[in-house]
């Protein structure tokens, strides 16, 4: 797919990132973002704003494949915890994407766009595995949250885990179209990248 921001040097990597709504109300903007900048990430462009729910419907991109295989793992868990089955299992999968846009709606959240080498690889290590109960320690999610899939099942909402990052780079690209325009996104030079980036260090010694 040819999206505009495509990049084709490895150090130019984009990924796209959200604080959800649980970041910013447990004031945990600075330490996400410190996160990122101490691996050696650029960030190149950040808003803070509520997210409308067209978008955020596009965002998640999902089809009735999708919402039926999830929805069928909806209703045997809730078959597991004696739990009844009252509807089709494609709008219990949909449901999974209602409660996110409910929960992503809710208040504003901070939008940002960071470069660097393999920058998806590199933020997915950073934030963690989805479920903060079981995500590694040293990662935001499984250091600052302890949500469960369990718990978010049983009371019918979406998972609270802090962060959203793309999950592979043409993913980043078609998020950053739909969040940002190609004038909202920096293009500078960070002092940093010289020790990060440059073959011969030129200038460092004087």
């Amino acid at each position: 797919m040819n999206y505009l921001y495509l990049m084709t040097h490895p150090k130019q990597e984009r990924s796209f990132v959200i604080l959800k709504p649980d970041a910013i109300q447990r004031s945990l903007i600075g330490e996400s973002i410190k996160r990122f900048e101490s691996a050696g990430l650029k960030l190149v462009a950040m808003k803070f704003g509520v997210a409308s729910e067209d978008t955020l419907w596009q965002h998640y991109n999902k089809d009735d494949a999708w919402f039926e295989k999830k929805g069928a793992m909806t209703v045997q868990n809730r078959k597991d915890m004696g739990m009844p089955v009252e509807k089709e299992a494609i709008e219990y999968g949909k449901d999974i994407i209602r409660a996110l846009v409910t929960f992503m709606s809710c208040c504003p959240v901070v939008f940002m766009i960071w470069e660097g080498n393999q920058a998806v690889a590199v933020i997915k290590k950073i934030v963690g595995g989805t479920e903060p109960a079981t995500s590694d320690v040293g990662t935001i999610r499984g250091d600052m949250t302890l949500d469960s899939y369990e718990l978010a099942n049983r009371d019918e909402r979406a998972v609270r885990n802090l962060v959203h990052c793309s999950d592979e780079a043409s993913e980043a690209e078609r998020e950053i179209a739909l969040w940002f325009k190609k004038e909202e996104i920096m293009s500078y030079r960070l002092i940093a990248e010289q020790i990060l980036y440059d073959i011969n260090l030129d200038g460092i010694k004087e």
